[in-house]
């Protein structure tokens, strides 16, 4: 994330470097059964992601061993936690887990600081002073320390929250949709401090939602799920465009791009992000030379042309090659397009498909009217 402070870390460890996660479970309910076979990545934010019911919140439940599956493996960090075929299971208490729930479920008889400080109990070993300074820095709420959860807003809240989930020095964090219980002001102000989750800590993070836009913002990996079973699993770039998957259509669909900043036109406030396919730019204030930026281009803003024709209010234009064409919503359809190996959407009507006589292999002209930076 650019613009942030100097990065603190509350979650250094003495295990393997950046150790995948793995995780397979099967469990069976009346009505339900969750089967998945899972590696995650061991540093960054995994999202899970479906509908209700799909079973991310069970399998979130499976990973802290607040349920236990019929058959399961699990290894975090390097450690067996759970192996059913070898006789091992760790309990819940016995988990380097940080877990956040939906509500923050702060203690309201203690104020935040103790709040904070009860968290770092379970700790193994016992924590001295530095964890909590740290997660207090990493959250930015040194100055609610000595405040009680009631005088806090909703996304104060569950910054403490966060704040004494990882004063333990957990070996993963687990987060059971932490912005649900939000209103959109609060959810923007507490989404920067996620993002900086997403840069700074050295742990696994497994982040349950049902929002695109939380998965666009903050998810490095992403696991769909549906009906208990994995849909896809991979890089959130790569599965964003996927137009066999539900994320890739309607009015959410969109790509995901990683760029760096290159330049600026101070003359206009612009900002230019460049990236394997080009350069965008854009007005964004408060970038500097040589960050790396998230870039969000939805597809219902780009439009497609069999020229680069300049006279246009429209900024930014990309030579692109048309990979494929899938039916959208009613009367639009998502045309797959590859921007010098960087895949980009466009959501056009079928009409636009056949004015411009669209097909697989065609050379055209992305048309881009709005991109947001969004990490």
């Amino acid at each position: 994330m650019s613009g942030m402070p100097t990065p603190v870390d509350p979650a250094v460890r003495e295990t393997p470097a950046d150790a995948p996660v793995e995780a397979r479970f099967q469990l069976d309910y009346a009505g339900f059964s969750l089967d998945v076979d899972l590696t995650l990545p061991g540093r960054g934010v995994t999202a899970l992601f479906g509908h209700s019911g799909s079973g991310k919140t069970t399998l979130l439940r499976l990973l802290a061993g607040l349920e236990r599956a019929r058959r399961g493996r699990l290894v975090v960090g390097g450690e067996v936690w759970q192996d059913d075929a070898a006789g091992v299971y760790r309990p819940t208490h016995q988990r380097e887990i940080g877990y956040v729930f939906q509500e923050a479920s702060l203690f309201p008889h203690l104020n935040v600081r103790r709040n904070i400080a009860y968290g770092m109990k379970r700790a193994a070993g016992g924590l001295g002073q530095e964890p909590l300074d740290q997660a207090v820095a990493l959250l930015g709420i040194a100055h609610l320390l000595d405040r009680s959860p009631a005088t806090l807003s909703g996304g104060e809240r569950q910054r403490a929250a966060i704040a004494r989930a990882l004063a333990t020095r957990p070996k993963i964090l687990l987060m059971d949709e932490p912005l649900a219980a939000l209103d959109n002001k609060r959810k923007e102000e507490i989404l920067p401090y996620l993002q900086k989750l997403h840069d700074e800590l050295r742990i696994p993070v497994v982040y349950v939602t049902h929002s695109p836009d939380e998965v666009a913002r903050l998810a490095d990996h992403l696991v769909m799920l549906d009906a208990g079973r994995v849909q896809a699993a991979g890089a959130t770039t790569a599965l964003m465009t996927r137009t066999d998957l539900s994320l890739a259509h309607g009015d959410v669909a969109g790509a995901l791009l990683v760029a760096t900043v290159t330049g600026f036109d101070p003359a206009y406030g612009l900002t230019h992000c460049s990236f394997d396919g080009g350069t965008i730019s854009l007005t964004q204030p408060n970038l500097h030379a040589g960050d790396t930026v998230r870039l969000r281009i939805q597809a219902r803003d780009v439009s497609l042309a069999l020229q680069d024709v300049p006279d246009t209010t429209i900024l930014n234009t990309l030579p692109v090659t048309v990979t494929d064409i899938t039916d959208d919503t009613p009367g639009q359809a998502m045309v797959g397009l590859d921007a010098r190996g960087t895949r980009l959407l466009a959501r056009i009507t079928r009409k636009s498909v056949d004015a411009l006589s669209l097909r697989a292999g065609m050379q055209v002209y992305a048309r881009i009217k709005g991109v947001a930076v969004i990490g």
